[in-house]
């Protein structure tokens, strides 16, 4: 059984169609869940939902600031040979003028 959602749970259980927590008492869908982890699976997108691999070109589309550093990746940088990772920033790439980077897929379009 999957953990609810809501307060994780472990102690969930299956009531027909719906799943119910028992310590909450949150109800949710199976259908949801199914939903859930589809959405998962899909992998990495860019801000326009478009899939992103390994290997990809983008574009970054907003100017964005560079902790420690006076300078600003400017939107309309291209980055090629992009790498995805796991974790918040989750493109790990080269930027001409700064160097090795992790990026947010949310700030990024993927290049045809």
């Amino acid at each position: 059984m999957p953990p609810c959602p809501k307060c994780n749970c472990e102690d969930t259980y299956d009531d027909g169609t719906m799943y119910v927590c028992p310590e909450c008492g949150h109800e949710w869908s199976s259908q949801q869940e199914s939903n859930e982890q589809d959405s998962q699976e899909s992998g990495v997108k860019d801000a326009y939902g478009t899939p992103l691999q390994n290997g990809d070109s983008v574009l970054v589309i907003k100017d964005l600031k560079v902790k420690g550093s006076s300078m600003a990746v400017k939107g309309g940088t291209k980055v090629k040979n992009i790498r995805l990772v796991e974790g918040d920033h989750d493109i790990d790439c080269k930027i001409p003028g700064f160097g090795a980077m992790q990026l947010k897929s949310e700030f990024v379009k993927k290049v045809v």
